[in-house]
């Protein structure tokens, strides 16, 4: 039971941290041509599981947390992240439009 409850705190964290990375370069980094290439996300996604390895290191003096959140769940972070950004990236290459609905 407690797998399950894991594999679901990884798969949420994973799920949000992509639609945030792929909105971010879809909406603020549009006109930023450096953040369009395929390198941009491999930097990205890098970086983002070097900066959540430690943060991960310290959640676990907490507890319940700490048994949660492992090792593996900054490594998913890292690439979901990195495959957000491509993924805007190539939104913004075919020209998606995020409109206010009218």
């Amino acid at each position: 039971m407690w797998g399950i409850i894991v594999l679901a705190v990884s798969l949420g964290i994973s799920w949000l941290s992509y639609g945030t990375a792929r909105r971010f370069v879809r909406e603020r980094l549009r006109y930023v041509e450096a953040a369009l290439t395929p390198g941009a996300a491999i930097i990205a996604g890098v970086v983002a599981a070097v900066v959540a390895a430690p943060v991960v290191g310290l959640l676990h003096i907490i507890p319940i947390l700490g048994s949660l959140i492992g090792g593996g769940t900054a490594l998913v972070f890292g690439l979901s992240v990195g495959l957000g950004v491509r993924s805007g990236a190539q939104d913004v290459k075919r020209g998606y439009v995020i409109t206010s609905g009218s």
